[in-house]
């Protein structure tokens, strides 16, 4: 199963007068890393060594242009069947079209997951797992290798309010919301959703156990 979780609207023109004007922002559904990893056609480990600005042959809008980022890809979690080797990857220039903005100073490098357009090129943004990866959790770094991967068929529901009910066996509450106000809690940093060998999916966390318990959404 692949969820999409890409909102981003890309750009809409109003012309007029020879003007040109965004009049749409970025917007990403909320999701877990683990979600960002099973929607994406890429991802990888690398550090930036590069950029440039480009822009489409057959487009003089400043809205079209791209940031390209140069990369030295460090490890692929993601994608071997579709790229071997990947020098670049492309962002829209301006943050309200979901650009993102890399930092070469940055050592340790980032954790980037995007699409491949058809041409061959990787296209990242702020709806992506874009993340600088000191940032990362040691659970989360272990879950890119297989975890994530293995639950990617099961269905990770976000709690927003009480009730929060499970809707099948192949579904996980995340209820970082509810707990921390936050989208970066315990479960997104600790925790991957996989499916077990009675095929149902249940959260599943290595190394000590959390500070504090889940609430159980199923309770009256």
């Amino acid at each position: 199963m692949k969820t999409s979780v890409r909102l981003g609207l890309w750009v809409l023109f109003l012309l007029g007068a020879g003007m040109e004007e965004v009049v749409e922002g970025c917007s990403c559904h909320p999701a877990h890393p683990q979600q960002l990893f099973c929607s994406a056609e890429i991802v990888i480990r690398a550090k930036i060594s590069g950029e440039k600005i480009v822009s489409p042959s057959n487009s003089s809008s400043p809205y079209m242009k791209m940031i390209q980022y140069e990369i030295k890809m460090i490890k692929m979690f993601k994608g071997f069947d579709k790229a071997k080797d990947i020098q670049y990857v492309y962002t829209p220039v301006f943050s309200s079209l979901c650009g993102v903005k890399l930092d070469s100073n940055n050592k340790a490098g980032y954790l980037l997951s995007g699409s491949m357009w058809s041409d061959g090129r990787i296209s990242i943004g702020q709806c992506d797992l874009v993340e600088s990866w000191d940032n990362l959790s040691l659970s989360q770094k272990k879950n890119l290798n297989y975890r994530y991967q293995m639950g990617c068929e099961c269905r990770i529901n976000t709690c927003y309010t009480v009730p929060c009910v499970s809707t099948g066996e192949n579904e996980c509450l995340w209820t970082d919301w509810l707990l921390d106000n936050s989208l970066n809690g315990e479960q997104a940093r600790q925790y991957a959703c996989i499916r077990r060998t009675d095929t149902t999916c249940s959260w599943y966390r290595g190394g000590p156990p959390p500070e504090k318990d889940f609430l159980d959404m199923t309770d009256p």
